[in-house]
């Protein structure tokens, strides 16, 4: 099954299709540039990376690619890093020794919506985009709905379209607002924030209660539409009525509630774009249901990280059509490498899980190598790490088990576990993916022990009396008695956090 993105922009460029359960591959733009220039021997920008690393991420499977950080970052946002010593510590962790020259600003705080110069030209842009497409990967690009740069045009030519205080209100908080003057008046633009922290103080928060503002927004996402497939918007629920309102509240006396949800207006307004949130407090579905194809899961990251293998499991038995638009990610550039949250034993199963389940599969740029440090956003580069050749090995197999056709357009369940003699059968999950008479079936240990269980289900389309089951990870093959899997369960034997990767088929032993 694939799914189109109706064309936009250049008309040469063929109609995308990608796959049900896509994979996305997230680069720090600037960061790899850096990294890309110090490999070559020259300083590159985007439409002089060479051939082959697109060819690389083609090979490894990849739908799309999602480029971080290519808008013009704001200077004055910058300055805020710059001059900001409580974010020094950070830095020094991340790289030592760096220089006011590393800290090149937030790609969230965004000036413009041109690329940065570091990065190109809208030419280049398009040129990447291009060679995307030619390779069958669609191009994602940042969206930032909730705020901008204090030196964004939009301060300058229309304060209106930000939540404004009072001079009263700045007195009593000055760190949450940004003084600006347009001629003899003066405004106090408040700092981009959620309700639960402390203001970002190198951000202007936009008022999505003003239709003039939507209507901006809009004709921002229209313009950003020309150059790519899709778009992930940043912190997506902040800009709902709900939270919206929450959050600012009293500073929106003479803004009453829109009659309808920006998102919705978004969406229709530029049809045929994929729509990817970053959204957190349980508002998933909500945002399904505003229109985003796609949208985080963080809930099975922090069970992975510090829930239960129960929780993970009872984390997978959500409706399959909302679980479908889940993006699954053991990292990403907001969250800590997960070579440096999770135990190395852990990670080749894991990379199996988010490869395999239902919705996009999300991979960050460094992830297959092993990198632990996490680059602040603020940074233009990092500090170098050697890679881990191995881990990069076992993610290029898990990748290469997750190409199969019917990981994409076969029928996904989730399997009972029974047990086989104790309780730690209540470590296991386990599911299969059908497409015709193919069928795979992949089974994790999430706990630390040894887990045996009973799979039910478990056995391949056909009547023949002997089952195949041939473990794609270690290519080890195992046949059973059908009836014996059909009355008790597929009796399944892990280790600690391993994992067996099956295809089933029929076989006469």
């Amino acid at each position: 099954m694939t799914r189109p993105s109706e064309m936009r922009g250049d008309a040469a460029l063929p109609k995308l299709s990608y796959r049900a359960h896509p994979h996305l591959y997230e680069i720090n733009t600037w960061v790899w540039l850096e990294q890309l220039s110090a490999k070559y021997g020259r300083r590159l920008r985007l439409k002089e990376v060479p051939d082959d690393e697109w060819d690389g991420l083609a090979a490894l499977g990849f739908d799309f690619v999602y480029l971080m950080g290519v808008w013009r970052r704001s200077v004055v946002g910058r300055r805020v890093f710059r001059t900001n010593p409580r974010s020094f510590p950070e830095f020094d962790g991340a790289l030592p020794g760096w220089k006011m020259a590393d800290v090149v600003g937030s790609p969230y705080s965004i000036q413009d919506y041109s690329p940065d110069p570091r990065i190109g030209t809208v030419e280049d842009l398009d040129t990447v985009h291009h060679k995307l497409r030619a390779r069958g990967m669609g191009l994602i690009l940042d969206f930032v709905p909730n705020h901008t740069g204090f030196d964004h045009a939009f301060v300058e030519q229309h304060p209106d379209y930000y939540i404004l205080g009072s001079e009263d209100d700045f007195r009593r908080d000055p760190a949450a607002f940004y003084l600006t003057e347009h001629g003899d008046e003066v405004c106090f633009v408040a700092c981009g924030k959620d309700p639960y922290f402390a203001p970002w103080t190198d951000v202007a928060q936009l008022n999505h209660f003003n239709p003039a503002c939507r209507q901006a927004l809009i004709g921002m996402l229209k313009s950003i539409a020309q150059h790519c497939d899709g778009v992930r918007c940043d912190m997506a629920m902040l800009d709902t009525n709900e939270v919206f309102s929450q959050t600012w509240g009293r500073f929106l006396q003479k803004w009453p509630v829109p009659p309808t949800e920006f998102w919705t207006e978004a969406v229709a307004a530029v049809p045929g774009l994929i729509w990817m949130a970053e959204v957190y407090w349980d508002l998933e579905w909500k945002m399904q249901q505003l229109g985003f194809q796609f949208t985080y899961d963080k809930r099975l990251y922090d069970r992975l990280s510090g829930g239960s293998p129960a929780e993970v499991r009872g984390h997978l038995c959500a409706d399959t059509g909302y679980q479908n638009k889940l993006v699954r990610f053991l990292e990403n550039h907001d969250e800590n490498r997960c070579s440096a949250v999770f135990p190395r034993e852990r990670i080749p199963s894991l990379a199996l899980l988010v490869s395999t389940l239902p919705g996009m599969r999300f991979f960050h740029h460094g992830q297959f190598e092993g990198a632990k440090i996490h680059v602040p956003m603020p940074l233009a580069r990092d500090a170098g790490e050697l890679p881990d050749q191995a881990l990069r090995q076992i993610y290029e197999k898990v990748l290469r088990i997750a190409s199969a056709d019917t990981f994409h357009a076969g029928e996904w369940k989730l399997l009972e576990v029974q047990s086989a003699g104790d309780d730690s059968f209540e470590d296991l999950a386990a599911y299969r993916w059908q497409l015709g008479k193919d069928v795979r079936l992949i089974v994790i240990n999430l706990g630390g022990r040894t887990a045996q269980g009973r799979v039910q289900q478990a056995e391949p389309v056909g009547e023949l009396a002997k089952c195949v089951y041939h473990d794609a990870l270690d290519d080890q093959g195992y046949v059973w008695d059908r009836a014996t899997v059909a009355g008790e369960g597929l009796y399944v034997r892990l280790g600690p956090y391993q994992a067996h990767a099956f295809s089933l088929s029929e076989g006469r032993g």
